[in-house]
């Protein structure tokens, strides 16, 4: 699964989820059998080689038509905020799915 997430610092061990308005770098997590095992970044959300399956987001309230638009699953994260806090409750299914 690739994992698309708004980050405000490409600094990995740093770096917290941020609005999509906000984000400074995107990462692409990619996430096999309950593993990271890659991690890239890029300027835009869509300047990435493979195309992300979904997009993590902080709130409800996101600008995400695009993602919708590109067929992407949209997920809330309403209160992990780090790449391994994410993974985690995506692996646990405790992020929100978002649906219009």
């Amino acid at each position: 699964m690739l994992i698309l997430l708004p980050m405000d610092s490409e600094n990995v061990q740093e770096a917290k989820l941020t609005r999509v308005a906000e984000a400074k770098v995107w990462a692409q997590v990619c996430v096999e059998e309950g593993e990271v095992v890659e991690t890239l970044h890029n300027e835009k959300f869509d300047g990435f080689e493979k195309w992300s399956e979904c997009v993590v987001v902080t709130n409800d309230g996101e600008g995400i038509m695009d993602f919708f638009n590109m067929s992407m699953m949209v997920l809330v994260a309403h209160t992990q905020r780090s790449i391994d806090d994410i993974v985690e409750a995506y692996l646990f299914r405790e992020l929100h799915d978002l649906a219009y």
